[in-house]
């Protein structure tokens, strides 16, 4: 299995997020992405690439022009008025205030296009976004000249990225870029299978109103984990999309053998769907060490996780979401696809 993999990622180090009250350490750091793809060249995974320069065009097939001009902007709009600190929004519009106006000043916009205080906004952050959209093309395209399978290491992650806001450590959405990019490719139908604790509220809310592109996913259930208000298993899709949105959610606690029933039931969803292709929203924070979530799945559990997915036999692209016990986060990640790779090379 190939992996797409830039070290830009460094570039977006934030210094803290607003956790349980007080200032914290990110959760989300650079050395994520290091601890994982230390493990994949451990392991000799299989050929390593970087990725290409894509144009914008291509992010903006699911995120709003808006949208991507204030992630692009935002450093060089904040250091104007004289702030040097990492970026987080001071408010967020509440259900009976105005959403079709963006405001003007810095602050207000940052507040318009975010929706929490986990995702500080760094002088790097834009170009390591671009950069992890880009990781996330390069492997669609490898998939799409005929690999059977590929890794897109990115980082920042992104399903909690929705088509104009940002949060839960995600900027742009690179499992919802992936996936336009196979249907602007020419796949007729595409599947979106999350396997991250947390529900990819950006990615369901991208393609909820559409038939072309499947949304599974199996995770805390929102009534008690974040992101709290998308996620339950009553949202089905939309219009065109009714019945193309599955939800899973699971209590906190739930053992690897609860957990392994759920994506049984979401790879048979996955299967009568028929896609030409596969993404895979790979979080690994469904392990028992994980300091923000709440299952209890072993190392040795992912290695079951790619055997059942490889056993769905489609075109798979493996993108990288969250997972925050640095310290097995590289084995765990490359556990899945090692086995997925020795049944599905």
């Amino acid at each position: 299995m190939k992996t797409v993999y830039s070290d830009k990622h460094h570039l977006h180090h934030g210094q803290a997020e607003l956790f349980a009250g007080k200032l914290v350490p990110c959760f989300e750091m650079p050395s994520r992405a290091d601890m994982i793809f230390a493990e994949v060249k451990k392991r000799n995974l299989g050929e390593i690439l970087v990725p290409q320069n894509f144009d914008r065009t291509r992010i903006e097939r699911v995120h709003r022009p808006a949208y991507v001009d204030f992630l692009e902007q935002a450093w060089a709009d904040w250091t104007a008025i004289g702030e040097t600190t990492d970026i987080l929004p001071i408010c967020t519009p509440a259900r009976d205030m105005r959403s079709d106006r963006i405001p003007q000043n810095i602050h207000g916009r940052v507040s318009y296009f975010s929706f929490d205080t986990t995702a500080p906004i760094t002088s790097g952050t834009w170009t390591a976004a671009k950069t992890a959209a880009d990781v996330a093309l390069t492997a669609q395209n490898l998939i799409t000249k005929g690999a059977r399978s590929a890794f897109a290491l990115c980082r920042p992650p992104g399903h909690h990225a929705s088509s104009d806001y940002y949060g839960g450590y995600c900027f742009l959405n690179n499992a919802a870029i992936a996936a336009q990019g196979f249907r602007d490719a020419g796949a007729a139908r595409v599947a979106i299978l999350d396997v991250d604790y947390h529900h990819g509220n950006g990615t369901q809310s991208i393609f909820y109103d559409r038939s072309d592109v499947y949304f599974a996913s199996v995770h805390g259930d929102p009534a008690t984990s974040y992101p709290f208000f998308l996620g339950y298993g009553d949202e089905t899709g939309r219009g065109p999309g009714e019945g193309c949105n599955a939800n899973y959610p699971l209590a906190a606690g739930t053992s690897a053998e609860t957990w392994f029933e759920a994506l049984e039931i979401a790879c048979a969803g996955v299967q009568r769907y028929q896609p030409d292709a596969l993404v895979i929203s790979l979080g690994v924070d469904t392990y028992e060490g994980d300091p923000i979530s709440y299952f209890k799945l072993k190392s040795e559990d992912f290695l079951k996780m790619g055997d059942r997915l490889a056993r769905l036999d489609l075109p798979t692209l493996f993108v990288m979401e969250g997972g925050y016990a640095v310290e097995d986060l590289g084995v765990n990640t490359v556990n899945v696809l090692e086995a997925f790779a020795h049944k599905n090379p």
